[in-house]
């Protein structure tokens, strides 16, 4: 008895290793696509700086990325719903990596511009497309435990990447480091290789759409017609949305300026509130992955938002560097829960055939909302005050965040949810 007891334990234990190669080996591509990304983003910064000794040249590589989302999000889901996913993965990370090869001999700044368009609008079909495939290969019940794992390799990246840029320029020079990131995206196509082909057949137009335009519009018209229906689902995606992606990054816009002249900070002092806010986003992700069982997804989703929320407020009222230090720390601890949530509820609600289109066209309006967001922090900053615009921005975002929790932790929505 206890000889088949111990079978069947390792039965059941090589079937739990089988059933997580593949997520293992996804979580391996991310991963060192995460890591190269952070080492590319420094790099080039350094590299267009060293070439203008403008700092306002650096600013505009940060309008490069919302403008691309912006050009490609409206059509990018049509193609990602009818490609295969996984080779638009490898194609799209080999084409990255050869697009960043050119860039350290590029002398112009506008073609540097261009380049990093192009890979932006990459990036920006990349994103949705390695979701829609990632739902297709996790089983639902693994879906919150996969999500957890994958905040945590991306919250690693957000240290390792910073840190290995550092080491890259302390042994050799930036364009050494855009040429590791390179390796790093062909490496990753070259792990995604290792991962099943999901999609062997065809997909095939709807018909009466032979044109790009009538394709577009169509899959528009589809898009709209399931967010009337599945208002709730839709809503939940909005709320998540303005709360952790609009109001965070225009509040953030205004983060350095809080730091030097509301709190008064010296450059390292502010150097040391961002490693805290890094020491917040891995020890939450790990304590996500530990935690994880216990907590429902509905939960997980409106009392992470809510606590990022709070994590901000107390940043926005704190005159010193201890008080902003603790809301840094709050807010980015309670990140990993919130998006583990979110992409929970997400993958499981939304048709995996319109996955991407869903995605794009609402990451379309996401970018519009971000730029209308940051531009009005901005124009409030300079006519009131840094500190009561982010506490107006703040107070806006834990009213958002206050509806999200009412609306997620509703009883009569629990079958959205599942554990």
């Amino acid at each position: 008895m206890i000889i088949e007891s111990w079978g069947r334990n390792d039965m059941l234990s090589n079937s739990k290793m089988a059933s997580w190669k593949y997520p293992s080996i996804l979580l391996l591509g991310i991963g060192i696509a995460n890591i190269g990304e952070w080492i590319y983003f420094i790099a080039l910064n350094l590299i267009v700086l060293d070439m203008t000794g403008s700092p306002l040249a650096v600013s505009g590589l940060y309008i490069i990325k919302p403008l691309a989302k912006l050009l490609t999000n409206f059509w990018s889901g049509s193609i990602i719903d009818r490609l295969n996913k996984r080779k638009l993965m490898i194609y799209l990370d080999i084409f990255r990596a050869m697009l960043i090869l050119l860039l350290p001999a590029m002398t112009n700044i506008a073609l540097i511009y261009f380049i990093v368009f192009i890979l932006s609008m990459a990036s920006s079909i990349f994103e949705p497309a390695s979701i829609t495939y990632i739902t297709k290969l996790i089983p639902k019940e693994s879906r919150k435990r996969f999500n957890s794992l994958h905040s945590l390799v991306t919250s690693g990246a957000f240290l390792t990447g910073p840190a290995v840029a550092g080491l890259l320029f302390l042994i050799g020079t930036p364009v050494l480091a855009m040429f590791i990131n390179a390796i790093a995206l062909f490496f990753s196509g070259v792990i995604t290789m290792l991962l099943p082909n999901l999609e062997k057949q065809k997909v095939i137009s709807p018909s009466g759409s032979n044109t790009t335009f009538g394709l577009l519009k169509n899959d528009w018209s589809m898009v709209i017609s399931f967010s009337c229906k599945q208002r709730y689902i839709m809503m939940i995606n909005i709320l998540f949305s303005c709360v952790m992606v609009v109001m965070a990054s225009a509040i953030d816009s205004l983060e350095v300026a809080f730091a030097k002249e509301v709190l008064l900070l010296a450059d390292s002092e502010y150097g040391f509130l961002v490693t805290i806010a890094g020491a917040g986003i891995i020890t939450g992700a790990f304590t996500n992955t530990l935690l994880l069982n216990n907590i429902k997804t509905s939960l997980l989703i409106g009392c992470g938002t809510i606590f990022v929320s709070i994590g901000y407020l107390i940043y926005a009222f704190s005159d010193t560097f201890l008080i902003a230090g603790i809301g840094f720390f709050v807010l980015s601890f309670f990140i990993a829960f919130a998006n583990t949530g979110f992409l929970t509820f997400y993958q499981n609600n939304i048709p995996i055939n319109m996955m991407g289109r869903v995605r794009s066209i609402y990451r379309l309006f996401e970018a519009l909302f971000i730029i209308a967001a940051t531009g009005i922090m901005g124009m409030a900053a300079q006519l009131v005050s840094i500190q009561s615009t982010v506490i107006i921005g703040v107070l806006v975002m834990m009213i958002l965040s206050v509806s999200l929790l009412v609306f997620s932790l509703s009883p009569s929505k629990k079958d959205y949810y599942g554990v």
